[in-house]
């Protein structure tokens, strides 16, 4: 069995290949339990353990993984490890890292669905976030769109103002030199200037707001997975074609869903459809350049299964 570390994971890993290898994944059948998550929340700080299983018929995967969102340096927020067995024998092929896989698949699946409802003509992109996820966010989209322009926005109280915002700049411009890059203060300008829209926060507050989005804008909400919070208001929802990674962890973990729901402004019914539906050629996308189109994500283990198998590939 090999064991397969970050390091390997980020040079076995590419966008769109790896956006490819979703979609074709996603378009097939599949096996995907809901995911188990347990909040070990004794000091009401929601810290969480996880277990998130997939297979298909090549690959068995199981992804484990522990959140503690308040840890100090130099702890991680994340940790997380993928074993992957072959799907014929059930022998154990590899342990991957997880955590480099998770920021990979999920940056991959904002690419998916940015390929899959933005307008094909979306050149600007406001993201909101500068954690972990901020540069695959950027990396994957800009494979997926022509993007000429993308904005980011971070932490308001950051000292300087917006530092976090501007090393996501750093870190990125070089490697797509066709692309301005700005900070940005602020949002609803922002947001109506974007044609995509990427939000990956920790925040607890709303961030975007309907009245501030333009006609044909696609919008794409990663950070939360509480029920009870959300990115955005209700209006970004009434005003969209929603669509989510999975029915099932979306109608149990994703506010921004739950909360017009429990408002009695939106049904589970009203969201169009989930991403094996929209690979598969079963589900509506997109229909003309006015359309607001809302995804989201939740983290689906079927999509560490593609990773991770991807990063065992290329060490063979």
């Amino acid at each position: 069995m090999k064991i397969i570390s970050a390091d390997e994971v980020h040079a076995a890993l590419s966008y769109p290949g790896l956006v490819d290898a979703l979609q074709e994944t996603f378009a097939k059948n599949f096996n995907q339990p809901p995911r188990q998550v347990f909040l070990l929340d004794d000091a009401d700080n929601n810290d969480a353990f996880a277990l998130l299983p997939a297979w298909n018929d090549k690959i068995i995967a199981v992804k484990a993984f522990t959140y503690f969102e308040g840890n100090p340096a130099p702890y991680e927020r994340l940790y997380s490890k993928i074993m992957i067995f072959d799907r014929s024998y059930g022998e154990p092929l590899a342990l991957v890292d997880g955590t480099t896989c998770t920021f990979w698949r999920t940056g991959g699946v904002s690419g998916l669905a940015t390929r899959l409802l933005s307008r094909e003509d979306s050149s600007t992109m406001l993201l909101l976030g500068t954690g972990n996820l901020s540069t695959y966010m950027v990396r994957a989209n800009a494979s997926v769109r022509p993007l000429e322009k993308i904005m980011i926005w971070g932490n308001p109280d950051g000292l300087p103002p917006m530092a976090e915002a501007q090393a996501v700049i750093d870190e990125v411009s070089a490697e797509l030199p066709e692309i301005e890059f700005s900070v940005v203060t602020d949002l609803e300008n922002a947001c109506g200037e974007a044609d995509i829209i990427v939000c990956a926060t920790a925040s607890a507050d709303i961030l975007v707001k309907g009245a501030w989005i333009k006609e044909g804008t696609h919008l794409d909400f990663i950070g939360n997975h509480h029920a009870d919070k959300r990115e955005c208001d209700t209006e970004v929802i009434t005003n969209g074609k929603v669509y989510a990674d999975s029915y099932v962890n979306a109608f149990k973990e994703a506010g921004e869903i739950l909360v017009p729901i429990n408002e009695g402004v939106f049904s589970k019914e009203d969201v169009v459809a989930e991403l094996a539906e929209m690979c598969s050629g079963k589900a509506t996308l997109r229909i003309n350049d006015k359309e607001i189109t809302v995804f989201k994500a939740i983290g689906q283990a079927v999509t560490d299964l593609v990773a991770a198998s991807m990063a065992y590939s290329a060490s063979e």
